[in-house]
């Protein structure tokens, strides 16, 4: 039971751990980025209210069906609680002073989510099976972290825009896009469609070099901005 719950944490625990380490001129405060990531555990309770409800209100059949489960049903229901986390507990904290931080706290509350998702695959429904953890871990665990840089990309846009309409529709954005990657993803994978399997790899690759794109840009944003401020302290003395 002890390597279940091992194997269900390490993913998470590792990919948060990734993140932390990627911002290195201004790291967040240990106790924020624990905050969002235990709420991003929590909203597991009110997503799997809602999620249930939803549910009784597919009335589609066959493909449909599936894209009602995996666009609504979890596509949308997972991610907006998961932005909602951010927007509540980070999105106004004056530690959220750079556009990489949106990115950071996005994948905090994602990877916080996708833990407890992934100890009530690996503990508790599918104990048995050995290749539930490898999966998971492998695919499921990095998606979540995927649709949450996704998230914080536009999060941060909506933040440190001017413009009161760019604001509004990047946080449309932060909502909309990670829905629709995350869609595809479940849609791909319940619809057991032979010609759509053959797509998913090459999807999950897109998914990680549209996102590391994402990330990579706010980065040096961050080295940049760390650097002109030494530069300006070095100037003053």
């Amino acid at each position: 039971m002890i390597r279940l719950w091992m194997i269900a944490v390490a993913p998470g625990i590792a990919l948060a751990l990734g993140i932390y380490l990627t911002d290195r001129y201004d790291r967040e405060p240990i106790g924020l980025l624990v905050k969002v990531f235990l709420l991003g555990a929590l909203s597991v309770i009110p997503i799997a209210v809602i999620e249930s409800i939803l549910v009784r209100f597919n009335i589609f059949s066959g493909v449909l069906g599936v894209v009602y489960v995996s666009f609504i049903v979890a596509g949308f229901t997972e991610e907006f609680f998961k932005r909602s986390v951010v927007l509540r507990s980070a999105y106004n904290h004056s530690a959220f002073d750079e556009k990489l931080d949106g990115i950071v706290y996005s994948v905090f509350s994602a990877l916080g989510f996708a833990t407890v998702e992934n100890i009530m695959y690996i503990v508790f429904r599918f104990s048995a099976n050995a290749y539930i953890g490898l999966y998971r871990g492998i695919l499921s665990v990095p998606a979540h972290m995927l649709f949450g840089v996704t998230m914080g990309y536009y999060l941060s846009i909506a933040k440190f825009s001017m413009d009161e309409e760019i604001r509004r529709r990047n946080l449309k954005k932060a909502l909309l896009i990670p829905m629709l990657l995350h869609g595809i993803f479940d849609f791909i994978l319940m619809s057991k469609i032979p010609m759509l399997m053959v797509l998913f790899i090459p999807f999950v690759l897109y998914l990680w070099a549209i996102n590391l794109k994402k990330l990579n840009r706010y980065v040096r944003e961050s080295k940049d901005k760390h650097k002109s401020i030494i530069d300006r302290k070095d100037f003053d003395k």
